[in-house]
């Protein structure tokens, strides 16, 4: 497993009788899915071997698990109504395709795609400090929540209070509101304050 890996999707069933299988993308734009020809597969979060096996969205086993990814050579990925549709050049019947059901999916981010100008992978979000146009620090970003028409940075910052745990802040991710995005920095600047 590539030490970039990022888990962009699940196989959710198999899609005809030749061996293709449907996805279901973490994303709605699964541009990752398209442009890699390396899928890593886990399995599911279900039961494996005795132990339950990860649940977070990162490349590494349950402890004292000794899960090996297995790799697919994707031959073709392709839109499909709501979902992904996609075969593997080792994945030859309906058969096959339905054992992969509930794998997860990752990628390496070196396989991403470009991003575009004041375009951003969530994933190269996570973990970036928020400050406003002030200095002051408004939390980390712990997590993005897409709420239709826009998509909504949740940060997390720790209480002061050493028995309260930590304070949650939202902030759309919209021009309006976000300043500048310093990747390399791992800085995001907004035009927010402390007690909205």
């Amino acid at each position: 497993m590539p030490a970039d890996a990022i888990e962009v999707g699940r196989i959710a069933d198999a899609w005809g009788i030749k061996g293709w299988f449907k996805v279901l993308p973490h994303s709605a734009s699964p541009e990752a899915l398209f442009s890699s020809k390396r899928w890593y597969l886990l399995p599911s979060d279900r039961v494996v071997g005795g132990a339950k096996s990860p649940t977070a969205k990162s490349a590494a086993p349950a402890a004292g698990g000794s899960v090996k990814p297995v790799l697919l050579k994707i031959k073709e990925a392709k839109d499909h109504a709501d979902t992904v549709v996609a075969c593997s050049l080792e994945v030859a019947d309906r058969n096959q395709a339905e054992a992969l059901k509930g794998a997860r999916i990752f990628v390496p981010r070196s396989s991403f795609p470009t991003a575009g100008i004041d375009e951003y992978y969530w994933v190269d979000l996570l973990g970036l400090d928020v400050v406003n146009r002030e200095g002051v620090a408004m939390g980390q970003v712990k997590d993005l929540m897409s709420t239709g028409p826009q998509t909504v940075l949740v940060l997390s910052q720790a209480s002061e209070e050493a028995d309260k745990p930590p304070l949650e802040r939202m902030i759309p991710f919209v021009a309006a509101f976000v300043d500048n995005v310093d990747l390399p920095g791992r800085k995001i600047t907004v035009d927010w304050q402390l007690d909205y």
